[in-house]
């Protein structure tokens, strides 16, 4: 499991924050997910429940409320589920090629204000008064119908994951990455999944965020490449399937 707090630009009407929030989902999920006569999507829906009963005097209707995207894996003797919520990507390498699990649908999202906060450069006064107009535009579409879906306090939104499942036996290896991790990909395109699942190999998770940290310093302001914030928190899961079955992270 991992699980990416949404950043916060404005009153959430709650008073524990985003950080709390994350921490408490993923322990609901993983308390619930474990059973596997109950779905990731249905796991996700009561976690999400749960949490939401743990702070009732927070404004949990506020469009600001904390979020988290959210990807999951299970398996078992025979398959591997998936589910995918928010901005995320799971990567599966089986032996018939690789399978990109990405939701994007965030980015169709918001895309006059992202384009105006590209504009500006990171840390300026208008790049902060543009990202605030984004995130203003961005919270009038989350969890809403033509919009995009994150896990916060309405236990429904489970129901638009993206689920499925693959043979264990036809796996090589999965990965799993915030939206902060994959941008070696899909923002600075210096590696392909093929590479990125090399380098884990290779190298490790640590080296691919040592990397991904490395291009963030050497373009503070996103000059070369336009972007919210310089940094984004980032995590990386690999998980390989061989006879000495491993898991990096």
């Amino acid at each position: 499991m991992v699980l990416d707090g949404a950043t916060a630009r404005t009153d959430t009407g709650c008073r524990h924050g985003v950080s709390w929030y994350a921490a408490r989902l993923g322990a609901a999920v993983s308390a619930l997910a474990v059973d596997p006569e109950t779905t990731l999507a249905s796991a996700l829906s009561q976690a999400i429940e749960a949490v939401a009963k743990q702070h009732p005097e927070c404004d949990l209707t506020s469009p600001g409320t904390p979020s988290a995207a959210v990807a999951l894996l299970r398996a078992d003797e025979t398959e591997v589920e998936f589910l995918a919520l928010g901005d995320v990507t799971i990567v599966l390498d089986g032996t018939s090629g690789l399978q990109v699990i990405t939701d994007e649908r965030v980015d169709q999202t918001a895309k006059k204000q992202r384009r105006n906060a590209d504009r500006f450069p990171i840390g300026s006064k208008e790049k902060q008064a543009a990202l605030i107009e984004m995130k203003h535009a961005e919270l009038a579409a989350r969890n809403q119908p033509g919009g995009f879906w994150v896990a916060a306090a309405d236990p429904s939104v489970a129901q638009h994951a993206i689920t499925g499942s693959a043979r264990l036996a036809n796996l090589r290896q999965c990965a799993v990455l915030t939206d902060g991790a994959a941008r070696i990909v899909r923002m600075f395109e210096l590696l392909d999944w093929h590479g990125l699942l090399r380098l884990l190999n290779q190298e490790g998770p640590h080296e691919l965020l040592r990397r991904v940290r490395e291009v963030e310093q050497h373009d503070p302001v996103g000059a070369r490449w336009p972007r919210n914030k310089r940094s984004d928190d980032a995590t990386v899961v690999l998980v390989r399937s061989s006879a000495e079955s491993q898991l990096d992270g």
